[in-house]
């Protein structure tokens, strides 16, 4: 099984099993990881925010201009800021490594 790491807000790393096909979002709700995804990954919030490790960050699909939209509103953006609803695991990411950021602004409602 792939595996993913979550860097949380206090610096703790935390090692999860990350089932093929699940989103990033999934799997941190999974393993009890602190992000919220309120519009539950219909792109209408930016509360599943999470910053990619720069070594993955090549790897990831490209953000469509719908995400690129709400990362505009995610608090804490970075260069390598994704929302964890529209990264799905594979093969290829076993491994990957995610930060949360330091809070949310929802957005969204």
């Amino acid at each position: 099984m792939p595996k993913m790491v979550f860097i949380e807000r206090d610096g703790t790393r935390k090692e999860v099993d990350a089932p093929l096909g699940l989103s990033v979002l999934e799997i941190a709700h999974r393993h009890g990881v602190d992000i919220e995804g309120a519009c539950e990954g219909s792109l209408a919030c930016s509360t599943c925010h999470v910053i990619v490790d720069p070594s993955w960050y090549g790897k990831l699909a490209k953000a469509t201009e719908d995400e690129e939209d709400m990362l505009d509103l995610a608090f804490d953006l970075q260069e390598t800021s994704r929302l964890g609803c529209q990264l799905i695991m594979t093969e290829a990411l076993d491994g990957l490594t995610v930060k949360l950021p330091a809070g949310s602004r929802n957005a969204g409602g």
